[in-house]
């Protein structure tokens, strides 16, 4: 059940438009319409947090994706921070017959030099596709333990990043390869925050949450995994986050 965690972070990608499925094409648009910076602000829940803090969404080209020896091309890059640490460089791949075919590299362990670079250790590759089982309606990846690491050039001060490198190898020996290029267009940041909602949208944010939060119950979700499963099920749910500045 421990895989659940990771559910959402893959699947809140799956919203963006595919692009020419041709190897390194460009990345798709952002996902969600909303300024730069902005935040998505969630209601105060003293019984749970909302665990995804920062979701970045890059625009580029990926010159370079492996999965375990496959050369595949992708449509989507974005960067998931949570408030426990881990975060995850994850792509959905263009592939027009699955739209659940994701991967992320993820890891817990970062560092950071100076203004412009990034650093993550990776721990595990996270697979997801239309193959792999569901948990009450959400499809849940499959984590391979793994090492290695990602590095990105630029940072998020500025909305500048010009590079993300990944390498990972997993327990039985399989590779894992990311090179993304920006095209020189600021990311866009989401930030996520406890701030008041307006009247009517928390209601009906707080209703999409608490029947997120009940499914979470009912399939078992360990609370370390609870954040990404609730982030996927609204999602799916087509609930939006606020656009409200930041």
């Amino acid at each position: 059940m421990r895989l659940c965690r990771q559910a959402l972070v893959l699947a809140i990608i799956l919203a963006t438009p595919a692009v020419s499925p041709s190897y390194g094409g460009p990345l798709a648009p952002h996902t969600f319409d909303l300024p730069r910076a902005s935040v998505i602000a969630i209601a105060g829940d003293r019984q749970q947090s909302y665990d995804i803090d920062l979701i970045v969404t890059m625009s580029g080209r990926c010159t370079t994706l492996k999965i375990a020896g496959r050369d595949l091309p992708c449509r989507a890059v974005k960067y998931f921070h949570s408030r426990a640490g881990r975060a995850y460089f994850t792509i959905a791949i263009d592939d027009p017959l699955d739209r659940s075919h994701i991967v992320s590299f993820s890891g817990e362990d970062a560092r950071r030099e100076g203004d412009s670079f990034y650093e993550l250790s990776i721990d595990q590759m996270l697979l997801n596709s239309s193959e792999r089982p569901k948990v009450d309606g959400l499809r849940v990846p499959l984590a391979e333990p793994s090492s290695g690491t990602c590095k990105q050039i630029g940072t998020l001060a500025t909305g500048m990043i010009s590079k993300v490198t990944c390498l990972a190898t997993d327990r039985a020996g399989r590779k894992y390869e990311l090179q993304f290029d920006s095209d020189n267009q600021p990311v866009r940041i989401q930030r996520v925050s406890q701030e008041p909602l307006e009247a009517a949208r928390r209601r009906a944010h707080l209703r999409g949450l608490q029947e997120c939060r009940r499914r979470a119950v009912q399939a078992k979700v360990l609370p370390r995994d609870a954040s990404s499963f609730i982030i996927q099920c609204l999602e799916e749910s087509g609930q939006k986050p606020s656009d409200d500045p930041q």
